[in-house]
């Protein structure tokens, strides 16, 4: 006779403690589950902290819903936040340009422009209010067994930990997923993202900037007050040579590629420049394993969107698994993780597979492209309700929106 497999030392444990990790593991304590946080590095949660951070995200209205009903908001609105209520796109060849204000649609912005180690340690900060949590750091992953109603998780250290689920929320280069065997398919773009915070001549008046060139987009994203979190997507070789460029001449570069929009730009900190990439894993699940965020996508970062996907993806799991729970259903269960697959993946295929069209069309030079573009943007422009299609997808709707995401005492629901 078999012998009786003994309790899961946890409900479910997330490997990665980034934005959506850490959304994951605090959307299941709040929901009661018992959570272990493995995370090599634990973040930093005090403020302030010197300089800004290279890395920022543009956060939708859905994404700052989620993060009211999670506790994180209120600790990021006293760090640095920056809303902004304009974003004017326009291409180097032409004419075509689109402009969209929340005010069109009656809205106080558009989205919320955010460094990532400030949601990272508000995110942090209420999972060390959660007596359900138990964090695990320093520990190395070296193998994972996969399976319902356990899962395991094996560690360097020959310690090892069970649950009824792992959620591998470990990134673009996911550990776990290339353990349990998921393949996925995808290609280098050939770009490089130069990252640098800069302060402009005439400010940014709370406008995100976006303009389309041969080699990739430039988006002026803003911070608080003068200052800008910059993204020149280009390639590796221009990226290499701004990198290299003495500041000066970089703030040169930069402000004629911006055209002058808002004055001179004046590098504020040092620069950065990461790889581009597009990928997808062929499966979210396996039983007792469940891929969130970029272990399960990457897209282009043109739109700003990968954050609020990620996001989604845990918000939407969260509610399969409080589901499951509440009618007694194994939480690692094949058929309780496909409900998690069918509600995200169709959604982030279709918005990789829109900004890498995006990508296509706006970097390159060739004429007839160009022609197109412009007709595009400029009819866009003139007509409110496609131009109002935009501003609402900019907020994060539209689409199906898992429950922490929708509901808020203090937000009007989406």
């Amino acid at each position: 006779m078999k012998a009786a497999m003994k309790a899961a030392d946890f409900d479910i444990a997330v490997v990665g403690g980034g934005m959506v990790g850490a959304s994951m593991a605090l959307a299941a304590a709040l929901g009661g589950l018992r959570v272990a946080l493995l995370e090599r590095n634990e973040p930093g949660r005090d403020w302030p902290q010197p300089g800004y951070d290279l890395r920022v995200s543009a956060l939708t209205r859905a994404s700052q819903v989620m993060l009211q009903n999670l506790g994180a908001w209120r600790h990021m609105q006293s760090m640095r936040i920056t809303p902004y209520e304009r974003m004017q796109v326009w291409d180097r060849q032409g004419s075509g340009e689109i402009r969209f204000d929340a005010a069109d649609i009656g809205e106080p912005d558009l989205g919320h422009i955010v460094e990532n180690r400030v949601i990272v340690a508000a995110l942090w900060r209420e999972l060390d209010a959660q007596p359900g949590v138990e964090f695990l750091a320093g520990k190395a992953v070296a193998g994972v067994e996969p399976g319902a109603p356990q899962a395991r998780l094996l560690f360097e250290d020959g310690t090892d930990l069970s649950a009824q689920l792992l959620v591998a929320a470990d990134g673009a280069r996911s550990r776990l997923r290339e353990l349990a065997g998921i393949g996925q398919h995808g290609r280098d773009y050939d770009q490089q993202a130069v990252v640098a915070t800069v302060v402009a001549e005439y400010g940014n008046a709370a406008t995100a900037w976006q303009r389309f060139m041969p080699h990739g987009p430039l988006a002026l994203l803003p911070l608080e007050r003068e200052r800008f979190s910059i993204v020149w997507s280009t390639s590796p070789d221009e990226a290499q040579q701004l990198l290299e460029l003495p500041p000066a001449q970089f703030e040169d570069r930069l402000t004629l590629a911006s055209e002058g929009v808002c004055g001179r730009l004046q590098l504020d900190g040092e620069r950065a420049a990461f790889p581009l990439r597009l990928q997808h894993a062929n499966a979210y699940v396996r039983p007792g394993l469940a891929l969130v965020g970029d272990a399960a996508h990457v897209i282009h970062p043109l739109a700003g969107q990968g954050v609020n996907l990620g996001l989604l993806d845990a918000g939407v799991l969260a509610d399969v698994l409080m589901a499951a729970r509440q009618a007694g259903e194994p939480l690692g269960g094949l058929a309780v993780l496909r409900r998690y697959e069918r509600g995200r993946k169709g959604h982030n295929l279709a918005v990789q597979f829109a900004m890498d069209g995006f990508k296509h069309l706006f970097s390159n030079s060739n004429p007839g492209l160009s022609l197109m573009r412009n007709i595009g943007l400029g009819l866009a422009n003139r007509l409110p309700a496609v131009r109002h299609g935009f501003e609402r997808v900019a907020l994060g709707r539209g689409i199906d929106l898992p429950s922490l995401a929708r509901i808020h005492p203090d937000c009007r629901q989406l």
